[in-house]
């Protein structure tokens, strides 16, 4: 598999990024996981802004891989974006 930069925008209470994270850990893929709910103040304003330019409803999870942005629990697709 070529490395990419793996980024995760979930919720820590989500059923859905739970499994997006598990199934990530699962294909052994490092990434980098930010838990929206659990920023405060100015730092959950930036990264709600942040999510908005990729994902406009702000729903999670929200997934980049490299250039590929997928939202929601989709192994299909997130397997197509690792290559695997």
């Amino acid at each position: 598999m070529k490395e990419c930069d793996v980024k995760l925008f979930a919720l820590s209470t989500c059923v859905h990024c739970r499994s997006t994270k598990d199934f990530l850990s699962g294909c052994g893929v490092e990434y980098d996981c930010i838990d929206v709910d659990k920023l405060e103040g100015e730092d959950r304003k930036k990264v709600l802004e942040e999510i908005k330019q990729i994902n406009p409803n702000c729903s999670f999870p929200t997934l980049i891989i490299g250039d590929k942005i997928i939202v929601g629990f989709r192994a299909d697709e997130i397997k197509e974006a690792l290559n695997l």
